[in-house]
């Protein structure tokens, strides 16, 4: 057993998607939640300050000497290869992800919406490379919108946004979508009335799948049947619970705590 907690970390509020599936999986887990609110969306940013900000978020989640890190975030994710090794396991959600879509694919043809940052750095197509064919869309406004409220179907500027990003996978012809980036699994509703029949993957969810199987096999279980998450953000925490409670789809009344990040 080992009571350490496990972080996980995003650039906004999005990793909350892939959080919720890690407590479904691993319910009796304390974990530190970092949402770097103050710097998101990374998606437009240089591929050297996204390294910049994620080694900055791993040395903040490893003061509280956690037992892992879930990087749920697509466009961190990218740049982990580059960071070096570390003391306890880190996983990303692109290789997950990959997998999960190889597993679902029928006809061997696999979209991928994710940021700038994520497409432009050709993470997905390396993964899938060889196994599937691959088209990579950015959608730069995703991000943005659903932090503002814009993610149900029937709201006409999320619709109006997705059409157009959209219109290449249904040229494409993919049978299955990966949700490249945590923010997107609240646009399953748009995303799905566009691309009817189209398998839809949580990036979010398959890494904490992943990390959950990993968990288990190292015997790293913290043995407790309930645990509990405290939250941290790199901006005003006002708000929080409001928006928090959309992502995790349940309500949340745990306050978050402001974090100077740049500090680590």
């Amino acid at each position: 057993m080992d009571e350490r907690r496990i972080g996980v970390f995003d650039s906004g509020l999005g990793g909350l998607t892939g959080l919720k599936r890690l407590m479904k999986l691993l319910p009796g887990e304390d974990v530190i939640y970092f949402g770097d609110t103050g710097r998101v969306p990374y998606g437009g940013r240089s591929a050297a300050t996204i390294a910049r900000y994620t080694r900055q978020d791993i040395h903040f989640l490893e003061s509280f000497s956690v037992k892992a890190i879930l990087v749920a975030c697509n466009t961190a994710s990218t740049v982990l290869p580059q960071l070096g090794g570390f003391d306890i396991p880190v996983l990303g959600v692109i290789e997950p992800a990959a997998e999960a879509a190889l597993r679902a694919t029928r006809n061997g043809r696999v979209g991928v919406i994710g940021t700038a940052a994520t497409v432009r750095s050709g993470a997905y197509e390396r993964a899938l490379a060889g196994r599937a064919e691959t088209l990579a869309v950015p959608c730069p406004l995703f991000v943005p919108l659903v932090e503002n409220g814009h993610f149900r179907p029937g709201d006409v500027v999320i619709e109006t946004v997705a059409r157009e990003y959209l219109e290449p996978m249904r040229d494409f012809g993919c049978d299955t979508l990966i949700l490249g980036c945590t923010h997107y699994p609240l646009l399953r509703g748009v995303i799905g009335e566009m691309l009817p029949g189209v398998e839809l993957i949580d990036s979010g969810a398959a890494a904490a799948e992943r990390m959950a199987a990993l968990i288990r096999s190292r015997g790293l279980e913290s043995g407790r049947t309930s645990g509990s998450v405290e939250y941290h953000l790199s901006d005003d925490p006002e708000g929080f619970e409001r928006l928090a409670s959309v992502f995790m789809e349940s309500r949340v009344t745990a306050g978050a705590k402001k974090v100077d990040i740049e500090a680590y």
